[in-house]
């Protein structure tokens, strides 16, 4: 069972994989495996690139080629002569999902799809593909996060999946209708990834996280939380780098700071504090210097917006002694500053090009800006003595440099309707322009294509610190089921976060198990969910790991004897308290928690299939209003809704064609219902049936709402949903037996 948890959905909601043969990478020229490039900064050292272009082709056009089935917002990667990038599959259909798609940068054929489907989010159809897949050319593997939650390692020759896991079902991802995802990297052997997570245990509270996993196994090596409570899930694209000789991750949080981790162990180097609410904008590098921007209001005063420059080489929280300069006033949002000989190039949200000398902040020229369009969502290319910028509008500019600032060369705009969210970029000669309608290759055929090296990338310090500094457990974040084995590794690194080697330790549990004294964990073996806490001590150094422990099913919560919602349960505590209400326990859904009030929670492993999920529930009353409720199997939910006076089934929560199914449902506050969910997997389908009826009362004989879906959620874990921002719900008597 533990490798199946870990290799979660396996072949979970992915259609056929198609393969042809795909050119080798062309070893003059670096590959584009990360999407801001070789030197995560939108900088290619590329030479002979095409100065213009003309979407609709023909001669002189400089269209190579164009796909318009691969529209998408999603930037691409190039590794190996093949291009990867993750688009809708199927739009517009009830069969719709999402897919990342392997590509012939040569032919623009097809190599490979894998596609999955979009499950337990309410993310509109037009945001899928908001992430971008990461490349890694020591495995040949490449790393997708799709818009619900969704992560996966897949080979980049085949797309044969290595591993993946459903982090909105497994850790809680947040996945909201904004469809903002983040932008996994690669360091070493590790794929790091943040989000706003609302997990179990003491990480029940709403935070962005990051964790490190193994990049070969998914195995979770560390976990670690920013400030709680953030205002904004954001699209979070770290940078990994070396600053005054340290590994570091940089990389904006959903709190408004700016922060370096040592991407080994996740242990924080620096916190810049910025905004009042969360930071979209990559950062870009330079040495011990990182540029920043945001859009929304600043830490201090009233202004809305900066950019600034603050020093990379200190330590701890370095919000007034880091900065070197910061212009506020410039709405830096969404699109990545430029920096090129020590000019930095900026886009505001509303496309308005401003040039600052990069060491003083000081406008470049006149100050005043180039207005470019009225609205941008990606980052600027720089290639060839040339700016690339699209407009989110669908225009696009190519821009060259000059003593005053820039100088127009050509612009051009797509066909009407098409916007550009994705950021340009240039491969082997190529560029590539992503719209929502389609991707775009282009090349010059009469130039000669050449590539100058590379930036040296700044070396990591290795001075001999033998001093251990820090316990790591791995894996650090563990779902087992009962009496099964796992095996635990502990590895000391230093004060720079570099690993020192594996060690032993003495161990201590906090819950149920037991540990040998050379890390061997066995689950204990009665039937119930626990979760353990091991503490793992060397010297006086203490590194920990969490672990669930969920029986096989039958499954039934009546809460008795709890203080909080279940332990393991991911997503429930902190948005629910128990109560006694006649000398009976229940637990509630607050209205109070921010944030909070719609959400879903987890009970268990997502390998689980072909099950029933039944409760009892009870929505209040507030103001004449009263909220929704429902339960999860499988990857759908069945829901009462309280204003719509509805009883609604459904997957993909806000697309119209994708498994929804409702009918009119009286049903009265409070007033207990008994609602029964089932999911059963056939030929190739899912059969989705439910009911409801008054507590008290015979359960009804026949389902009452019924739905097939033809391109099904094969496997997924049981859980509650609930909106209480009307008013409280109550969950009881919660069962989940086998079909």
């Amino acid at each position: 069972m533990i490798r199946s948890l870990l290799t979660i959905a396996l072949f979970l909601f992915s259609g056929p994989t198609f393969a042809f043969g795909a050119e080798r990478s062309d070893p003059r020229f670096p590959d584009w495996t990360y999407w801001r490039g070789p030197e995560q900064n939108g900088i290619s050292r590329e030479t002979g690139i095409a100065d213009k272009w003309d979407p609709r082709g023909g001669p002189g056009s400089n269209l190579a080629w164009v796909r318009r089935d691969l529209g998408t917002r999603s930037t691409p990667v190039v590794m190996n002569g093949r291009l990867y990038t993750i688009v809708r599959d199927l739009p517009g259909t009830a069969n719709e999902g999402e897919a990342v798609v392997c590509i012939n940068t040569e032919t623009g054929e097809d190599v490979w799809r894998h596609r999955f489907n979009v499950w337990l989010s309410e993310v509109p159809d037009t945001r899928v593909g908001w992430s971008s897949v990461v490349a890694d050319p020591e495995t040949g593997y490449v790393y997708a996060l799709g818009v619900c939650g969704y992560f996966c390692c897949l080979d980049g020759a085949t797309g044969k999946p290595i591993w993946s896991i459903p982090m909105h079902e497994r850790f809680g991802l947040l996945s909201t209708y904004g469809g903002r995802t983040n932008f996994p990297v690669i360091c070493e052997d590790l794929v790091l990834l943040g989000s706003v997570i609302i997990g179990w245990g003491d990480m029940a509270r709403p935070a962005h996280r990051v964790l490190a996993m193994n990049k070969r196994t998914g195995e979770v090596v560390w976990f670690v939380s920013t400030r709680l409570l953030p205002e904004d899930t954001i699209y979070c694209a770290p940078v990994v780098t070396v600053l005054k000789g340290q590994k570091a991750m940089v990389f904006g949080s959903g709190d408004g700071s700016i922060w370096a981790l040592q991407p080994r162990t996740g242990k924080t180097i620096w916190e810049y504090q910025f905004s009042r609410r969360g930071i979209n904008t990559p950062p870009v590098v330079d040495g011990d210097h990182i540029y920043v921007g945001h859009s929304e209001e600043n830490v201090k005063g009233l202004k809305v917006g900066a950019v600034a420059r603050i020093d990379g080489s200190l330590r701890g929280l370095v919000t007034e002694k880091a900065e070197v300069w910061k212009v506020e006033e410039l709405g830096i949002g969404k699109c990545a500053p430029l920096l090129w000989d020590k000019r930095l190039y900026t886009f505001d949200d509303a496309g308005k090009l401003r040039v600052l000398d990069a060491e003083t902040g000081d406008p470049i020229g006149t100050g005043r800006p180039y207005t470019t369009g009225t609205m941008n969502r990606s980052s600027p290319l720089y290639v060839d003595g040339k700016i690339i910028y699209t407009e989110a509008n669908g225009r696009w500019y190519f821009f060259q440099p000059t003593e005053k600032g820039v100088k127009e060369l050509s612009k051009g705009r797509l066909p009407a309707g098409e916007e550009i969210n994705a950021s340009p970029i240039c491969s082997h000669g190529r560029l590539y322009i992503t719209s929502s309608h389609g991707l775009y290759c282009i090349q010059d055929p009469s130039k000669a294509s050449a590539a100058d090296p590379i930036s040296p990338a700044a070396e990591e310090i290795v001075d001999g610190d033998k001093g251990p500094s820090h316990v790591q457990i791995v894996p650090c974040e563990i779902l087992m089921g009962t009496g099964e084995t796992q095996q635990l590794k502990v590895r000391l690194f230093n004060a720079r976060g570099q690993l020192l080697g594996e060690s032993p330790a003495s161990f201590q549990l906090e819950g149920d198990g037991k540990i040998s004294s050379e890390g061997l964990f066995t689950a204990p073996t009665d039937r119930k969910h626990t979760a353990t806490i091991i503490t793992a001590k060397v010297g006086d150094l203490t590194g920990r790991a969490r672990i669930r422990i969920v029986p096989p099913l039958p499954w039934k919560f009546d809460f008795e004897g709890l203080n909080d919602a279940p332990l393991p349960w991911v997503g429930a505590r902190y948005r629910h308290q128990i109560r006694n209400v006649d000398g009976n326990n229940l637990m509630a859904k607050i209205t109070t928690i921010p944030k909070g009030t719609k959400s879903r929670s987890w009970f268990g492993p997502s390998s689980l299939h072909d099950y029933t999920v039944q409760a009892e529930l009870y929505g209040n009353i507030m103001n004449k209003k009263i909220p929704d409720m429902g339960v999860i199997a499988q990857g759908y939910t069945l829901e009462l809704q309280g204003e719509q006076q509805k009883l609604y089934m459904s997957s993909w929560i806000s697309h119209d064609f994708r498994t929804h199914q409702e009918i009119d449902f009286k049903w009265e506050p409070n007033t207990w219902y008994v609602m029964k969910l089932q999911v059963a997997n056939q030929n190739g389908k899912a059969v989705i049936r439910g009911k409801v009826w008054k507590k008290g009362e015979k359960e009804p004989q026949d389902w009452r709402i019924e739905m097939v879906d033809d391109t099904p959620n094969t496997q997924g874990s049981p859980g509650l949903f609930g909106n209480s921002t009307n008013a409280e719900v109550f969950i009881d008597n919660v069962t989940v037996t086998p079909n």
